[in-house]
């Protein structure tokens, strides 16, 4: 039998980035998915600045960089948020598809180690206290012994269905319809939502020649499986926008609903949930696909650190307790979206307060940093206003030069940065799993999105996905050792640091 440390069934880029944290930490991985190959479909539109920073700090965003297209193309239910003073390097939509991303990410796991197995379906399995068997359908049918499964493999996930796991919440009382197309008389500029009759529709150019064309009906619900032609959608177009803009030529060609759903457990055992396997929504502000990768980047190192014996089982725990409020909350700003897209003079009223109310700075930062996922604030112990949040990527100069913070992550470890000549050292038992960084900012404040700027720390413990567990001003360790215990491991170890 084939055995392995992680199964992961699902190939898309949620299964993807995982299967890249998992080979970058050394753990042995095996990436199965059902389909006979990539479809090749366009699919998602775009990343977020929370998602850009978390590919940035493991040096996966830079091609993705040169084939998008930088937006300023947030919006709340149709209504425009302008995210350019954003306090993060990428204050942005990167409008770049779904296609590209699975492309990049499957180049850079390949290359560590961890192709995609097509035609491999999950089709059963059956865990112990040790481990959990796998059993694998299509042409070549086997089993993998692993220590765990993660369904990564979407709405309908196989994992979650033969693992038990309720998936509760709203069905669907709207249709969307995509079109990727040429357009002979495109429009001057894209927009989001334009609402007329009983929908709304947008046009999206994102590359030289095609278009994305979206319209949403609120007046019609196409059931999952619907086949969707495109003079079908040309028609429904049509009907709502008043023109077709000239579409032709045709590359993809789907719909969907605003069914709200959402796994009640993450984790049954030893398998897991990540992606749209643990949640689906309606598409409003592009998150989905940010929102899965994000999960595998907090599973990922979790996963690993418990592989390699450095960490309990309850650091796993951790990751429902992270993941499942945030993926409830997008399930409920993207239900409040569907409310406010909806036609009548009741909407009409309450899109006019909106938008008045987004124009004010503080609505508008809410919404926006809520989209972006920026300002996502982890419950973790410590009273110092940064412990939980994204580190800031600050500009720094150590020993070696200048860099910026998320260079420090590249290699997916936990990181002690010591920042200003603080006299502030690990301790002893954990010189070998932790990196010890001394630096200089080149700033004096840190600003945090939605908190404001305040006094750069004197050190900051980063677990691997960028979070900060531990920060203090003062040249002290109080604390630290509960927070190494916490998310690095509480076992003694004869190693060495590695200092830099």
């Amino acid at each position: 039998m084939e055995t392995t440390d992680v199964v992961i069934a699902g190939g898309g880029p949620t299964g993807l980035m995982l299967a890249y944290e998992l080979r970058l930490a050394g753990v042995d991985v095996a990436l199965v998915d059902g389909l006979p190959a990539r479809t090749g479909e366009s699919r998602a539109g775009g990343i977020h600045a929370r998602t850009m920073e978390v590919l940035d700090q493991r040096g996966l965003l830079d091609g993705l960089l040169l084939q998008g297209r930088p937006m300023q193309a947030g919006h709340f239910g149709g209504l425009p948020l302008d995210f350019a003073d954003f306090d993060t390097r990428y204050p942005y939509t990167l409008a770049v598809l779904q296609s590209v991303v699975e492309r990049e990410l499957e180049g850079h796991a390949t290359e560590l180690g961890a192709p995609v197995q097509w035609a491999s379906p999950v089709v059963g399995f059956r865990q112990d206290a040790s481990g959990v068997e796998v059993e694998i359908g299509g042409p070549n049918p086997r089993r993998i012994r692993a220590a765990y499964l993660v369904g990564c493999d979407g709405g309908r996930s196989a994992v979650r269905k033969l693992a038990g796991i309720d998936f509760v919440g709203t069905d669907t009382t709207m249709t969307g319809m995509i079109a990727d197309v040429e357009l002979s008389d495109p429009p001057a500029q894209p927009f989001f939502g334009h609402r007329r009759g009983a929908g709304d529709f947008s046009a999206v150019q994102f590359e030289p020649g095609w278009f994305r064309l979206v319209v949403q009906r609120h007046d019609l619900v196409l059931e999952r499986g619907t086949e969707l032609t495109f003079e079908d959608f040309r028609a429904n177009f049509t009907e709502i926008a008043g023109t077709d803009f000239g579409m032709h030529s045709p590359r993809w060609v789907t719909h969907y609903g605003d069914a709200a759903r959402q796994a009640d457990r993450y984790r049954v055992g030893r398998v897991f949930l990540a992606g749209d396997a643990a949640h689906i929504h309606y598409p409003a502000g592009g998150q989905g696909q940010n929102m899965g990768l994000q999960d595998a980047m907090n599973l990922g190192w979790k996963l690993a650190a418990t592989l390699h014996g450095n960490a309990s089982d309850e650091l796993l725990d951790t990751y429902e307790t992270e993941r499942h409020p945030i993926a409830a909350r997008v399930l409920n700003n993207t239900r409040a979206q569907t409310a406010l897209s909806r036609s009548g003079p009741h909407t009409d009223a309450l899109r006019d307060i909106m938008s008045d109310l987004i124009d004010m700075d503080q609505v508008r930062q809410r919404l926006g940093l809520m989209i972006t996922a920026l300002d996502i604030r982890y419950d973790i112990k410590g009273e110092h206003p940064l412990i939980g949040r994204r580190v800031p990527d600050a500009d720094l100069t150590t020993a070696d030069g200048d860099t910026r913070v998320h260079e420090l992550l590249r290699a997916g470890r936990p990181v002690l940065l010591v920042l200003d000549g603080n006299d502030v050292a690990a301790l002893p038992e954990w010189h070998d799993r932790v990196e010890i960084i001394s630096a200089v900012g080149r700033a004096e404040h840190w600003t945090i999105p939605g908190f404001g700027a305040i006094p750069a720390p004197g050190a900051v413990l980063l677990r691997p996905d960028g979070y900060i567990a531990w920060a203090t001003d003062e040249p002290t360790t109080a604390g630290l050792a509960e927070a190494l215990t916490t998310w690095v491991g509480a076992t003694e170890s004869t190693g060495q640091p590695t200092v830099r």
